[in-house]
């Protein structure tokens, strides 16, 4: 099995990362394959909006740029950390590129260019925020893991971390264990459908 992990900001070593890290770590303490990808180190030009990658069947994104590299690990993985803070009320810049772009990939069910998944992708969906409110921007949040569930992943936790204007994530004890036990759970599901596919 592989789970990767999508640090969706513009810090390289942020709070983002070191929760996304701390979600996967779990997972590889059960004796998972992890890889984790940095937004910060990567060129991802948004979507053109230019259909090619529908109109020309299973052609793919035209936009030559590290995306690309990113198709590939979705496809090889079993699930997905994807991570970003929340900035003006919403996932980052780089999460909703990130996001935007995943539209060459996957036809969901409400598009008219839908294509059957054999498997859907678990998910585990993260956010940070600077306020201690972890209700303020729950509409926005739950609209979020609508839109990945619309887009065929299986969305199996969306923990959200807040009151970081109060001092970094990894300066929180009980923080590291609780995304740790995430991790460890996602395993858990994994090969608990493996098992039952098998039966």
């Amino acid at each position: 099995m592989k789970i990767i992990g999508f640090i969706a900001s513009p810090r390289k070593q942020g709070n983002t990362a070191w929760i996304v890290n701390k979600t996967i770590e779990g997972a590889k303490e059960q004796g998972t394959e992890t890889q984790s990808w940095h937004f910060s180190d990567l060129d991802i030009k948004p979507c053109q909006g230019c259909l090619c990658c529908h109109k020309q069947g299973d052609r793919g994104c035209v936009i030559n740029d590290d995306m690309q590299k990113l198709y590939d690990a979705i496809e090889q993985a079993d699930a997905i950390v994807l991570g970003s803070p929340i900035y003006m009320g919403q996932m980052s810049a780089q999460a909703k590129i990130f996001t935007d772009r995943l539209f060459a990939q996957i036809s969901p069910r409400f598009s008219p260019h839908f294509r059957e998944r054999a498997v859907k992708k678990k998910l585990i969906l993260t956010f940070n925020q600077g306020n201690p409110d972890t209700s303020l921007f729950q509409q926005y949040i739950d609209y979020t893991k609508h839109i990945f569930e619309m887009l065929e992943f299986d969305v199996k936790a969306v923990p959200v971390v807040a009151g970081m204007r109060n001092g970094p994530a990894h300066e929180r004890k009980d923080l590291e264990t609780a995304l740790k036990a995430v991790g460890s759970s996602l395993v858990s599901e994994l090969r608990n459908g493996s098992r039952n596919s098998k039966e």
